[in-house]
């Protein structure tokens, strides 16, 4: 059995380059010149991958350039990687392992801090380096259950904000300037181009799925500064009385000040006919529970991890962001690709840090995938050493980790790429 060959996509391997991302994600193994005529002017395809044999494609990847906030608030350069297959028929020949060797070598060369993606799969990517670093829960609102009563005005109106239904067109015009105030503010969450806007208000559609506008809200402030906007959806369903059951389905919420956060929850909750509210992916120490006057309206129905995070220049990565005490720690990272492999001095305070290259005895060792996991401060160093995964090698060393690392919130990543 030879090999398949792995390498950059061309355009005329497009077309079967997305029929094999298809058939990988179960889908209809097909590629649709409309999806390939849409896809295709936005595929940088320096930076796509395929695995082909006998002149079929069985494998695909792709990476782009992205911004992710660290904590404190600074944006570093990320090797986002997205479309990962391998096809059924060529699954544990070393295909994944050949792209993400190439892929991330070309990250460390570019100078990407860290590199990051959505795990389909939990056991795949730590062999890799990377670490999951941020996690993502759902809940379903019982709207009647919730204690909203029905004929309060609500907060929009009593601090003299207000909500209004806006369109596509206005989402694209006011979005980009309220996502940026998020990530400046909120550790974890990624950057979007204008791309992400077009497709997500179905101007430019990215896939084959028909599309199905939603409704949008904006909330603006006593000023008329606009700072927080929700996307939803609504089904048609009715009881066996002509009695409405309605769900809302919230697709996504920017919210950059509390009151925000707050009126956009009790302005889905309030629809008429809306029983039942998913709130789609939030953080897991969302307010929204503690919003109701009955918080337990809201039952968790999705929590799982989500952004992947895989260290590429520790010293790059580690002055990038803030430490919630000041404190010192030498790092002993251990990493099988040699990426990323060393001992570093870290200084870190919340003013900032310093971190450089050392010979001196560490404090604590760990790997490159557990670096990734505590980077945006979610995680304990004392969990992880409790599992055997981090190693204290100066007594009081993890206790020091972990009043440095850990972030007072935890880290959010609104979006799936």
């Amino acid at each position: 059995m030879h090999p398949a060959e792995v390498r950059t996509i061309t355009e005329s391997d497009f077309p079967d380059w997305l029929r094999a991302k298809h058939t990988g994600f179960l889908r209809e193994p097909v590629a649709a010149e409309r999806e390939i005529s849409r896809r295709l002017p936005y595929t940088d395809l320096a930076r796509t991958q395929g695995a082909f044999d006998n002149g079929r494609c069985v494998a695909t990847y792709r990476s782009f350039a992205q911004e992710l906030t660290a904590v404190g608030g600074a944006a570093v350069p990320a090797d986002a990687i997205s479309n990962v297959t391998v096809s059924p028929t060529h699954r544990r020949r070393g295909l994944l392992g050949r792209m993400m060797t190439a892929d991330l070598a070309a990250a460390k060369e570019r100078g990407d801090v860290v590199a990051t993606l959505i795990a389909a799969e939990y056991p795949i990517y730590g062999r890799y380096g990377f670490g999951p670093a941020t996690w993502t829960t759902e809940w379903e609102i019982d709207v009647p259950r919730a204690g909203l009563d029905p004929r309060w005005s609500g907060p929009a109106e009593q601090d003299g904000g207000r909500v209004d239904l806006v369109s596509g067109p206005d989402v694209r015009k006011l979005g980009p300037a309220l996502h940026e105030r998020l990530r400046a503010r909120q550790h974890g969450v990624v950057s979007r181009d204008a791309r992400w806007w077009e497709v997500n208000t179905g101007e430019n559609l990215a896939g084959p799925e028909p599309w199905t506008e939603p409704f949008h809200a904006v909330y603006t402030n006593a000023d008329g500064v606009p700072e927080g906007l929700i996307t939803y959806r609504a089904d048609a369903r009715w009881g066996d009385a002509k009695q409405p059951l309605n769900r809302a389905t919230v697709q996504g919420m920017i919210a950059v000040t509390p009151a925000a956060e707050r009126t956009l929850w009790h302005f889905v909750c309030s629809i008429d006919w809306i029983t039942t509210v998913r709130t789609g992916h939030r953080a897991p120490d969302d307010l929204l529970p503690l919003l109701l006057p009955d918080p337990r309206a809201a039952r968790v129905v999705t929590q799982a991890d989500w952004l992947w995070v895989r260290v590429l220049d520790v010293v790059r990565a580690l002055e990038a962001r803030t430490y919630a005490v000041p404190g010192t720690l030498v790092l002993d990272v251990h990493d099988a690709s040699g990426l990323s492999a060393g001992r570093y001095r870290l200084e870190g305070s919340p003013a900032g840090a310093s971190c450089a290259p050392t010979t001196a005895e560490p404090d604590i060792a760990l790997d490159v995938r557990e670096l990734g996991t505590l980077y945006l401060g979610d995680e304990s160093p004392l969990r992880l050493a409790a599992l055997g995964r981090v190693e204290e090698r100066t007594p009081g060393a993890v206790a020091t980790a972990e009043g440095m690392f850990r972030a007072a919130r935890r880290a959010w990543c609104p979006d799936v790429f």
